[in-house]
This record gives structure tokens, sequence and C-alpha cells, in this order.
């Protein structure tokens, strides 16, 4: 889990954001935010940059 962990980390740093991380089976690597899913592995192939997903996030902060 380092990849979420250090997406977490980069989260609460730029965005003050309190991720709740949850282990999955078979490399899933889903980002939902407010119960919307805002980025899946599956459907990319590969996995996100941490700045990937914190500017998919940071227009949803207002």
């Amino acid at each position: 889990m380092p990849r979420a962990t250090s997406l977490a980390a980069a989260l609460q740093e730029t965005l003050g954001i309190d991720a709740i991380l949850h282990e999955g089976d078979g490399g899933i690597y889903d980002v939902v935010a407010d119960g919307e899913l805002v980025y899946s592995k599956h459907d990319t192939g590969c996995f996100p940059e941490d700045q990937e997903i914190v500017d998919l996030l940071k227009p949803r902060l207002g």
C-alpha cells in the first residue's frame, strides 16, 4: 500500500484532506471523493501520480 500511503500524505499536505485507505485485492486502486469514483486504475491501466489526483480533487474544494 505504499502508493496509497504516499497519496494520502500528499492530499494531507497540499489540500488538508484526511484520506481513508481501504486495502483491496487484485491491484485495485480507486480514488473516491464524496461517494463518486474520480480515478480507477482498472479504467486507465496505470497508477496515477499523486499530483494528478491532487489536481482532480482541488476543484471539488471550492
